[in-house]
């Protein structure tokens, strides 16, 4: 009997880890909602500025929001079973596509604001859409 009950408290145990890890990983959620939003001022900000100053003002805002995003990702306590490969998917899918749209809106399209919202959308929807897909692995 004692083996059993042993048992069952481990059990219990691992399913009340599994509880609190749902329920503390919606940071991630929130992380990447923030991320996305940023994108919808950044993008456009990076497209349609033209020049050097432009350029480093651009590049000091998106280091400004990376940092703050890393040291609030850095300060939470629950990291979830696979975070490491989705967030490398999410955030690579959106670096090919941050690359892509930067890089053809400056050389194609220039000053075209049609063009820099919806770089912007295309840009914030990796994360957008992690961010649905988080929120509901947390729930």
């Amino acid at each position: 009997m004692g083996e059993s009950a042993d048992a069952r408290g481990r059990l219990g145990r691992a399913a009340e880890i599994e509880a609190a890890a749902r329920t503390g990983s919606g940071w991630y959620a929130r992380y990447l909602w923030s991320y996305a939003a940023g994108q919808l001022v950044l993008v456009p900000m990076t497209v349609l500025w033209q020049g050097v100053t432009s350029a480093v003002i651009s590049g000091l805002a998106n280091a400004l929001l990376v940092t703050g995003l890393s040291v609030y990702a850095t300060h939470q306590r629950v990291v979830r079973r696979g975070f490491g490969v989705r967030h490398g998917v999410i955030i690579g899918t959106w670096a090919v596509l941050f690359t892509l749209t930067v890089s053809l809106g400056v050389a194609a399209f220039g000053a075209s604001p049609a063009f820099a919202a919806a770089a912007a959308a295309a840009c914030a929807l990796p994360l957008a859409a992690g961010a649905v897909l988080e929120t509901r692995r947390s729930a």
